[in-house]
């Protein structure tokens, strides 16, 4: 990344004239209380990177109390790949003194440090930083007047960082207006109002830190199509929608809780419902009976969630009933940490169930994905007749990013059940062939009609304790999963085809993975990054990958365990047998830093042969990179 106040920053001279610097990205982090609105500034930013050509990623943490208490929204923007959102702040804005202390070591040294002269003290030997005191409560109720002053104090920042960093000023009013146009006029005239008062703000050095984006790269825009800018749980919602999706059924949790409630209200719009349960297992089962009827249905939730619906999950295991279950993962166990990212509902996604319960787990890797993974996993819970569950995560679901608008007509599902007459040999539950549901109103010429229940049954659906049907049936529902695996292509590969090491990553962590790879291998290390987008079956070939590298170190967010490793790295040493396969976990509850991933495969290479092999100043750089 470069950064707006290193030496090697590209036109840091023309500043000494008056010229903005140039700058291709900048990480910035606001730091208060959840009431005051911080996040409608990083959502500004946000939408305008989308509507300006650059790339976008956020990272927020909220609190899970309902009173609020201290919130952060990081937002890094740019004219080149953005992948991750920065491990530390080029610009922190600071609107307390619990902001200040909290956070002023997430401040690049060199950065900038803005706070509010009303309630914050920072250190007087600190010199590390450019400081900027703007009294932003005062500043802000003389330009609003009245008592408006935590109601406008983020639009006045916003207005602030407008000015510092070349913003366009046209498309930023637009936004606000189309934010608060549905409000009374006063608000959008006081919200008008703070924002050009912080765009004038001339005191103290502030005129000296101005930077202007370097001019976007058209080349990289290869579809020529719009950019949307969404959050991930939104672009689930839409990615089922466009996938022929009409029916749910839910029960509020954090994070799930958004897509719910973007389907109450979009399903309609299309002929559909979303049905608000009275809890979890009511939940499933009625998301189960939609799917029955022939229209593919979700439901979903966070862990807590999962673990309830459990029991009709093994159900529809059973009665192989396609269904899309989304579980946007959070801290735990139990109610852990509501609002913090994790991805330890792995195992639990894959083998929660009692009994032999096979079934689909597939992850997004960013927002974007979080779309298409949605189309995905309704093609695949129809062409196998399974459940599928889309395993992401609360930083996914609340970040927000700008991509390429998809191609719609091209990809929107005509949902109509399938009600046409079966002949006198149908079988919903055929040994040689996957299950083929006949929705109730389909006729069947032979006048036999299916059960369908959660008992193991015949080819008919009729209830049976046979040994040898039981025998049957289990290996027909594992074998069209090993039938999925077969037809996965290859998991996206970046780096040297073969070398010292390979980090596999999968979720969220997909863009801190890719950026890692990047500094490793610039100091000399030769590395690929493997990246898992279908979780459960594992795509076929992947003991080749592993075989090319001296260690296979798997990043995940969760806890090493009794045994010393994640949960990935652990189904794929039972796998592969392989124990070149090591582990770099953490439960912060935070991202994957780059830097972290860095560190984790240079400790990994440091205790390995390899030793010999890198040379002490290479494993000095790699650590330090």
């Amino acid at each position: 990344m470069v950064s707006p106040n290193s030496p090697e920053t590209p036109g840091s001279a023309a500043s000494a004239s008056g010229s903005p610097r140039a700058i291709q990205d900048v990480v910035i982090r606001l730091a208060g209380n959840s009431q005051d609105g911080i996040q409608s500034v990083g959502g500004f930013l946000a939408r305008l990177a989308g509507r300006s050509d650059q790339d976008i990623m956020t990272y927020m943490t909220i609190p899970s109390t309902i009173s609020g208490g201290p919130s952060i929204f990081q937002v890094r923007m740019g004219t080149g790949d953005v992948l991750s959102a920065g491990d530390r702040a080029d610009m922190l804005v600071a609107f307390y003194q619990h902001s200040y202390d909290a956070h002023i070591g997430s401040l690049r040294p060199g950065g900038v440090l803005v706070y509010d002269s009303d309630q914050v003290t920072p250190a007087a030997d600190d010199n590390r930083f450019t400081n900027v005191a703007v009294p932003i409560t005062t500043a802000t109720v003389e330009a609003v007047g009245g008592t408006s002053k935590d109601k406008g104090k983020n639009i006045f920042i916003l207005g602030l960082i407008a000015r510092v960093f070349d913003l366009d000023v046209a498309k930023l009013s637009a936004l606000i207006k189309e934010r608060f146009g549905g409000k009374d006029e006063s608000i959008v005239r006081n919200s008008m109002l703070a924002f050009d008062a912080g765009y004038a703000w001339p005191q103290n050095n502030l005129r000296d830190l101005f930077y202007r984006f370097e001019a976007v790269d058209r080349q990289r825009a290869s579809s020529g199509r719009p950019q949307v800018t969404l959050d991930g749980n939104t672009a689930i919602a839409y990615g089922l929608i466009a996938a022929g999706v009409r029916h749910g059924a839910g029960y509020p949790i954090t994070p799930w809780s958004s897509i719910m409630e973007t389907l109450r209200v979009e399903f309609p719009k299309y002929g559909g419902i979303f049905v608000q349960c009275e809890d979890e297992i009511a939940s499933i089962s009625t998301a189960i009976g939609f799917s029955y009827t022939g229209q593919l249905a979700i439901t979903g939730s966070s862990g807590p969630g999962l673990s309830l619906k459990m029991e009709a999950l093994g159900w529809a295991t059973m009665a192989e009933i396609p269904l899309i279950v989304v579980n946007v993962q959070r801290g735990g166990p139990s109610t852990g940490m509501p609002t913090n990212v994790e991805q330890s509902d792995l195992m639990q996604a894959i083998y929660g169930s009692h009994g032999d319960t096979p079934r689909v787990v597939i992850a997004p890797k960013n927002v974007e994905d979080c779309f298409y993974v949605a189309i995905e996993a309704c093609r695949i819970a129809r062409e196998y007749s399974t459940p599928v569950i889309i395993l992401t995560d609360m930083g996914l679901s609340s970040r927000i990013e700008a991509f390429d608008e998809p191609d719609l007509p091209k990809l929107m599902v005509d949902p109509k059940a399938d009600l046409s007459e079966r002949g006198t040999d149908f079988k919903p539950y055929p040994l040689d062939k996957i299950t083929r549901h006949a929705p109730p109103g389909a006729r069947i010429a032979s006048g036999k009609y299916p059960t369908v229940t959660g008992l193991e049954h015949d080819e008919l659906g009729h209830p049976t304790g046979s040994p040898k049907l039981h025998t049957q049936m289990t290996a027909k529902r594992r074998d069209k999963i090993k039938k999925l695996a077969a037809s996965l292509p290859a998991p996206e590969f970046n780096g040297d085809s073969s070398g010292e090491v390979l980090l596999v990553t999968w979720g969220s962590s997909w863009g801190p993975g890719l950026e890692a790879l990047g500094r490793i291998r610039k100091v000399g290390v030769k590395a690929g990054h493997l990246h898992l987008r279908h979780i459960h079956p594992l795509p076929n070939g992947l003991e080749d990958s592993f075989k090319r590298f001296h260690k296979i170190v798997v990043a995940e967010l969760n806890d090493e365990g009794l045994y010393g490793y994640g949960q990935l790295a652990m189904m794929l040493r039972a796998r592969y047998a392989n124990p070149s396969i090591v582990s770099v976990t953490k439960t912060d509850g935070l991202t994957f830093k780059v830097s972290e991933l860095v560190a984790g495969v240079a400790k990994h290479i440091e205790s390995t042969e390899l030793d010999a092999a890198l040379g002490v100043s290479r494993k000095s750089a790699l650590a330090t990179s």
